[in-house]
């Protein structure tokens, strides 16, 4: 996914179609001059829907479509015909797209499957046609239902995506790096802040023919929370992990201080996200000797499965891969 190409976030305009009106005929034919009401219902007016589909990982192929404009429903007609229904709008999304209402922010639907379909913007329904309103006190009935009007409201969709393994960590930390080590990814790497500017997804083969998504998340700076750097935006693909992998170069003056300030950062976002389960991994230990790293192992959080990991030289890359599997197992 090419910084081009990724987009998490549009705003449309979603309009269904109106009902269409009831008939008020009244049947008449050559043996029958006073055959009553036959009007028929009119059709239902076309509804705007998403649906899931796991080949599409960005909200692109909406970026430009502003308006989304439903049919609307068909007029009832004689012999109690009933109206055509409007044709339905198939938004298809990715996995993970939530849909808000964009003046109250209220959640209308969530994706979470492939094919999975979700009716946001329903079509008006249908007005009756005069045949419902037949009494025997009103046997011809000249009156039928208009339709329903369709709904017209802003509606924002939101991609958070959906993996196994979410990478936290500050800039320059080693994230796209392992992600291209145990993935077929092919993040752009560089020695400098924000190499990463979207997320980057992976799916990393483990024993036995089995298989789990990483996703590199841009790197969080202190402040993030707030609205600093790059991180307010793409915190949000957090939420969807099923566990947190922090991790922190091993030339960091304080590994633990470090890590508390990413804690942090999370908290301040979305308290919920310090549920999940967390590892913690220090890059880049091919620069430590045995004495260095026990020293360091010796200042982390007690509480934490951590390990020392080196991308260039694959150090405990599968210890990684066996320790995540567990946690995931766990979660």
């Amino acid at each position: 996914m090419s910084s081009s190409n990724f987009i998490d976030y549009v705003k449309i305009c979603c309009r269904s179609g109106h009902g269409g009106a009831g008939s008020a005929h009244l049947h008449r034919d050559k043996k029958n001059a006073k055959g009553g009401p036959d009007g028929g219902d009119g059709g239902r007016g076309g509804h705007i829907i998403l649906k899931g589909n796991s080949q599409l990982w960005t909200l692109l192929h909406l970026q430009f479509q502003k308006h989304v404009i439903a049919q609307p429903g068909g007029s009832g007609g004689s012999s109690h015909s009933t109206g055509a229904n409007g044709d339905d709008i198939i938004l298809e999304v990715p996995i993970g797209t939530i849909a808000r209402d964009a003046e109250t922010g209220e959640i209308k639907a969530e994706i979470t499957e492939h094919d999975q379909e979700i009716i946001i913007t329903p079509g008006g329904r249908g007005g009756l046609g005069n045949a419902h309103f037949k009494s025997p006190t009103n046997q011809t009935p000249r009156h039928a239902q208009p339709g329903e009007p369709g709904l017209e409201e802003w509606t924002i969709l939101e991609l958070k995506l959906l993996a196994d393994v979410g990478l936290v960590g500050f800039p320059n930390a080693g994230k796209s790096t392992l992600l291209s080590v145990v993935s077929a990814a092919t993040p752009k790497i560089a020695n400098y802040p924000f190499t990463t500017l979207v997320p980057n997804l992976g799916v990393v083969a483990y024993r036995d023919y089995k298989s789990f998504v990483m996703a590199d998340i841009p790197g969080i700076i202190e402040g993030a929370s707030e609205g600093k750097g790059l991180g307010i935006r793409f915190l949000k693909h957090i939420e969807r992990n099923s566990i947190l992998l922090f991790m922190i170069s091993a030339e960091s003056p304080d590994i633990a201080a470090e890590y508390e300030v990413l804690v942090n950062e999370l908290r301040t976002f979305n308290p919920e996200l310090l549920q999940k389960q967390r590892l913690l991994a220090v890059t880049k230990s091919d620069l430590l000797d045995e004495e260095l790293e026990a020293e360091m192992r010796a200042t982390l959080p007690k509480d934490l499965p951590a390990i020392f990991i080196s991308s260039m030289t694959n150090k405990n890359i599968m210890q990684l891969k066996d320790m995540i599997w567990k946690a995931l197992q766990e979660a």
